[in-house]
């Protein structure tokens, strides 16, 4: 595993976990301002956790070193595509969500979220993950490795809520590509919550309310606890 992630406690004991993975180029401290934003009936009782990716060569960038769940060979992000590096990132957020039930937390208390790449790793990982997980996000993202999903996927997680978002004027990531994504999960079963914004490759206010809406449904408090 790589340097440790940027992780915010919730001000009690923590009784959810929200796995959170930044995009190519950035790093875990990406989306931590993110957490004030959202509301307290979420945050004080959920830890929120933001790896750092592994520094690595990326192709459509000319080879420069950055971080990245994997490489990007060119525009067309489907074309070609880095499986192994995919799969190796896969690996790595499995490692942390087995580092939160070892913790106590139960998996069907833990979300996987990203921006990005770090969303195309999210969906990769949550569809094949063994254990029901409380949902999946991916924002301004979309479906990697989409013809191995079927084959793939473990029944654990094909009723796992899917939140979607992208913006429509996203030149990164085309939006065109993100609906078609959408299209395909929707297809194999998946519920997908799907939402489209007036903006480009970023996060709006607007969004950040129904990320706000959808986590706090998917994670309520646990009074057990």
């Amino acid at each position: 595993m790589n340097t440790n992630p940027v992780i915010i406690e919730p001000p009690g004991s923590a009784s959810a976990s929200i796995l959170w993975l930044h995009g190519l180029g950035a790093n875990g401290h990406d989306f931590e301002p993110i957490v004030p934003a959202l509301p307290e009936n979420l945050t004080r009782h959920t830890r929120f956790i933001f790896p750092h990716a592994p520094q690595r060569p990326i192709t459509i960038n000319g080879g420069m070193v950055m971080p990245g769940w994997y490489d990007v060979y060119g525009m067309d992000l489907t074309a070609q595509q880095d499986a192994q590096g995919i799969q190796n990132s896969e690996q790595i957020l499995c490692q942390y969500i087995a580092q939160e039930i070892e913790s106590g937390i139960d998996a069907k208390r833990i979300i996987l979220a990203g921006f990005s790449q770090g969303g195309v790793i999210a969906l990769q990982t949550g569809l094949r993950y063994p254990q029901t997980l409380a949902g999946i996000m991916a924002l301004s993202s979309y479906l990697p490795l989409a013809d191995t999903v079927e084959k793939e996927n473990h029944a654990a997680n094909r009723q796992t809520p899917i939140f979607m978002a992208h913006g429509q004027f996203d030149q990164v990531i085309s939006f065109r590509h993100g609906e078609r994504s959408r299209t395909e999960l929707e297809k194999l079963g998946y519920r997908v919550e799907w939402h489209s914004y007036n903006m480009e490759h970023n996060v709006s206010p607007e969004e950040i309310v129904d990320i706000s809406h959808w986590l706090s449904a998917r994670l309520p408090p646990d009074f057990s606890k």
